[in-house]
């Protein structure tokens, strides 16, 4: 089969889900047997976002191949399975970096580089992937960042608009999501943002193929039908995206109202039969089911959900898998100290010690893990988190009151956490951190080999600078703390583990980046199992 091209876009306002919206149709075209992959434009002009505060952007994602992305690719990577790499995630930066080197080398042979025909070109060479080697690939979703309107996506349309109108616009086709609001002192649903914002996509040369409405309360017949009439879209491809109970719950939903079966209908592809998707209807009666509840601690600095995406869905699926609904507690570490520990951790049944950069909070995590250790609480500390974990060690059990990372204390005596030497050299700040997949060799019996059912080596994804300092390695194992995963190449250590204590384990992977619907992660399983 030729490839196909869906287009997803959104309009009103943001954060609307076309993270999800294109993550379910992902999963609900792998349910009919194709072969698909999703990829982010992003419109703003960062190279990507591994330098942006979380603050401003969320999360950052991290391929198997070292590439910081957007949070969208978790959703991608959790509700289809596949591994996404920097070719599914795009900026304006990288299109107009390309461009320039490009006009810098004299490919161009003297001509005025323009937004048109030279911007939208390269725009539309990554769409359609034509510098992927090797992939055969049934459909290629595609969301754009931002809203219809923003000044910094028109490229992007306009672009879409190009392949619409190229021979071959039969294998392309263009899914819009946007609002109808609620006014509460009026109690009705208001359709005009909607019609304001398709005509505003019609104004720019595309007339979407599908509408998915995102509202907060059902929508009738005859508001679809309204819609369906105002947007010249059919009734059958107007689909509505309630609030659920999960995102898990969309793919499901979507595919009751028929947005899979509208979009083979659209590009001539006989729909067949529907899936039944059974795993994933198994995965919803657990989480539907699941009536226990357990409390677990995200020690970190940044109080916004999005900021720990990957992490809290991790928590929320290991959960489910072992019966039980995780409720997850942000604890500010900035405001941590010894008198108060106590009371910000009481009733958790576990603690997570999360990751991070730079001085602020770092004392409070601290704190947080000898509270942890000296009390047997499960505790999982990720890459900042661990090597908090070994700095306390140091400093209450091998007597060295000052040790530090030389991240946060350059000029301590004893640098337990040291910059990687790879990374001594290295004076710009993006994109150059140790990142990506790297294997791991596990210790046999250990705790950690035993989550991952003994299999080894393991291949997990990293994003860091500094590094457990190996000349400390032997005082910490004969004193108790375990260096039970190494890195044979460079023979870093990759995972700290107590033996003694319930379930005392820090990774400086991100375990969290693997972890998906289908197959939740051994070490969160391992965890909450502890927890539990």
């Amino acid at each position: 089969m030729q490839t196909k091209y869906i287009f997803v876009t959104g309009g009103v306002v943001s954060s609307l889900g076309k993270g999800i919206i294109s993550a379910s149709i992902g999963q609900l075209l792998q349910a009919r047997g194709y072969k698909v992959t999703i990829q982010k434009f992003d419109p703003y002009i960062n190279i990507d976002p591994g330098t942006l505060n979380p603050y401003e952007h969320g999360e950052c994602f991290v391929t198997e191949d070292g590439f910081e992305t957007d949070l969208d690719l978790g959703h991608y990577e959790r509700f289809t399975g596949i591994h996404t790499t920097r070719d599914n995630s795009i900026t304006t930066g990288r299109i107009y970096k390309t461009v320039i080197d490009r006009e810098r080398r004299g490919d161009y042979l003297g001509k005025t580089i323009q937004v048109v025909p030279h911007i939208t070109d390269e725009i539309k060479r990554r769409m359609l992937r034509q510098d992927v080697q090797d992939e055969t690939i049934d459909f290629v979703i595609t969301e754009v960042g931002g809203t219809i309107g923003d000044i910094e996506s028109q490229p992007f349309i306009e672009a879409i608009r190009q392949l619409r109108c190229q021979p071959g616009r039969c294998n392309v086709v263009c899914v819009h999501l946007t609002y109808v609001p609620y006014l509460k002192a009026a109690d009705e649903l208001k359709t005009k943002p909607t019609q304001h914002s398709v005509k505003e996509l019609q104004g720019m040369g595309i007339q979407p193929d599908i509408l998915v409405l995102r509202t907060e309360r059902h929508l009738d017949d005859a508001m679809r039908m309204k819609v369906a009439s105002f947007c010249n879209v059919d009734l059958e491809c107007v689909v509505q995206s309630e609030d659920m109970p999960s995102i898990y719950e969309v793919p499901v939903s979507m595919q009751r109202q028929g947005l899979d079966a509208a979009i083979l209908r659209k590009l001539g592809i006989p729909v067949g039969e529907t899936p039944a998707m059974t795993n994933w209807h198994k995965f919803l009666d657990k989480q539907r089911n699941t009536t226990r509840e357990i409390h677990i601690a995200l020690v970190g600095k940044y109080d916004l959900q999005d900021a720990y995406k990957s992490i809290r869905e991790s928590l929320n699926l290991a959960g489910i898998y072992n019966g039980a609904k995780t409720a997850i507690n942000f604890v500010n570490s900035e405001v941590i100290d010894e008198k108060n520990i106590a009371t910000k951790l009481y009733g958790m049944a576990g603690v997570l010690i999360c990751p991070g950069f730079g001085q602020r909070g770092i004392e409070g995590k601290i704190i947080a893990a000898n509270y942890c250790r000296t009390h047997d609480i499960p505790t999982f500390g990720i890459c900042l988190g661990m090597q908090m974990m070994v700095i306390e060690y140091a400093r209450n059990v091998l007597g060295y009151e000052d040790a530090d990372s030389t991240e946060m204390n350059p000029n301590t005596t004893h640098k337990v956490i040291d910059l990687m030497e790879e990374q001594k050299s290295i004076t710009q700040m993006g994109g150059t951190m140790r990142l990506g997949t790297y294997d791991c060799e596990l210790a046999e019996g250990s705790r950690a080999s035993k989550a991952y059912d003994g299999i080894g080596p393991i291949y997990e994804r990293h994003r860091h600078r500094y590094e457990f300092n190996n000349a400390y390695k032997t005082e910490y194992e004969v004193a108790g703390m375990k260096c039970v995963g190494i890195n044979p190449g460079a023979n870093l250590v990759e995972i700290v583990e107590i033996p003694d204590k319930r379930w005392y384990i820090g990774t400086q992977f991100h375990p969290e980046y693997s972890s998906t619907v289908l197959h939740p992660h051994p070490l969160f399983m391992s965890f909450i199992k502890a927890c539990i």
